[in-house]
């Protein structure tokens, strides 16, 4: 999610790579954050070869604001506690 928050778009190639995780537990993160509705993935080719990318939806850029702004007041709270 942090990934595709700091880009328009990213490939499935990109973010596995980047990840340094398998193709197919990264399919599977994928199809969750599809599933709840955070990511969109569309499918076309480039150069005849297959291009799988991935962008965040509204709801997901929102989801990932509310994550980071949790985060946020946790890191305060911290702060406040020293």
């Amino acid at each position: 999610m942090s990934m595709l928050a700091g880009s328009s778009k990213l490939s499935f190639t990109q973010l596995r790579n980047s990840l340094k995780m398998t193709d197919g537990n990264l399919t599977t993160h994928i199809r969750t954050l599809q599933k709840s509705g955070y990511v969109a993935v569309s499918k076309s080719f480039n150069e005849n070869r297959p291009l799988t990318t991935c962008t965040l939806t509204a709801s997901g850029i929102r989801a990932f604001s509310d994550y980071v702004s949790l985060l946020e007041g946790i890191v305060k709270q911290a702060q406040r506690s020293n």
